[in-house]
């Protein structure tokens, strides 16, 4: 590792080739946008800039990390042998006698997906500080950077610390967060963040903290859900009313960056990744994923927020029904009643 000594201190600076091989660089052009109207100050998104600067919580000081995380050790009902019960049954490609193991494989997977994907609403809501046109919405994204830090900050330290395995980012959530990031249209910034990443977060976290095995998994994953329903709001607020008054070509063009997104994140819990790790069939693994009740419940239940979210945003197109049907997203009396 090639490092630069201060001579003005006793401080080491590390160059930027030691850790070109973790990074993932997008080029972009886009539109930086400033406002010399600062508003009145009692907008719906003002008003969720107010809760979010009282609703602050400290990654350090308000999560209890003394608890001792044991990857691997059995686990009881009351912790984590409940987690992922999707794996148990007919056709599952896990051997009974490796349950376990892939319980906590899963938890580590999940952990890791859900840094990478903090990570994600990090950079992309920075970016919308600088292209959103207005003051109020700067002021919010401002804030919400703050919050996926600490986001990212919390699931690193537990990972790093308690957990000690981690996973790569899931091929379908790199390539939508690069599309994102070289996205120059703040709206399909908010749609593809806001809408669809943060609207399948806040589900699975919330599943995640009934369900995980420890104490300090089970306090983050709360703490972020609380913070992400805040996040989904000002990305609804901000879009509210935006898609009656666009044209039909730029409508389809939202459509299109939907339904790419969409297929992106449903194959995302295929497993692949964990079934690879396992040394298990990885196509039987894949095949079980996407055929398996319990999982094709899961998906439904991880996608219900999003199907409200853009039928709010009157997004919930004909073409993205149909794909959402045919990825079996929803059921289809579900659907029906919705529309």
């Amino acid at each position: 590792m090639t490092t630069v000594p201060d001579e003005a201190s006793d401080a080491t600076f590390f160059t930027l080739d030691s850790v070109t091989s973790e990074l993932m660089e997008v080029d972009a052009m886009f539109k930086a946008c400033m406002n010399w109207n600062y508003g009145h100050r009692d907008s719906r998104v003002w008003s969720l800039y107010e809760k979010n600067k009282v609703s602050q919580w400290n990654a350090t000081t308000d999560i209890d990390w003394d608890y001792d995380v044991n990857f691997g050790a059995d686990l009881t009902e009351e912790n984590g042998a409940k987690l992922a019960t999707f794996v148990i049954g007919e056709g599952s490609p896990v051997p009974r006698e490796l349950l376990t193991d892939f319980r906590w494989e899963y938890q580590a997977w999940m952990c890791s997906q859900f840094l990478h994907g903090e990570q994600g609403a990090l950079v992309t809501t920075a970016r919308l500080v600088e292209t959103v046109p207005d003051i109020d919405a700067k002021t919010y994204a401002a804030s919400q950077v703050a919050d996926e830090a600490r986001h990212v900050e919390a699931f690193a330290k537990y990972i790093d610390e308690k957990l000690g395995v981690t996973y790569p980012i899931n091929p379908g959530l790199k390539t939508l967060l690069r599309d994102l990031l070289s996205e120059s249209r703040w709206d399909i910034v908010y749609l593809g963040m806001q809408v669809v990443v943060e609207g399948l977060a806040i589900t699975a976290l919330r599943l995640a903290s009934s369900s995980f095995g420890d104490p300090i998994v089970r306090q983050i994953t709360r703490l972020v859900s609380q913070d992400e329903a805040r996040h989904i709001a000002f990305g609804v607020t901000a879009l509210n009313g935006m898609y009656s008054d666009v044209t039909s070509a730029e409508l389809r063009e939202r459509d299109d960056f939907l339904l790419e997104a969409i297929r992106l994140m449903s194959r995302r819990f295929m497993l692949a990744e964990i079934w690879e790790r396992m040394e298990l069939d990885v196509d039987l693994g894949m095949h079980f994923a996407r055929h398996n009740p319990m999982m094709a419940a899961y998906r439904q239940m991880l996608f219900q927020q999003i199907i409200h979210l853009l039928r709010q945003l009157g997004m919930l197109s004909d073409r993205v029904k149909d794909l959402l049907l045919a990825e079996n997203l929803v059921r289809p009396e579900i659907l029906k009643k919705l529309t």
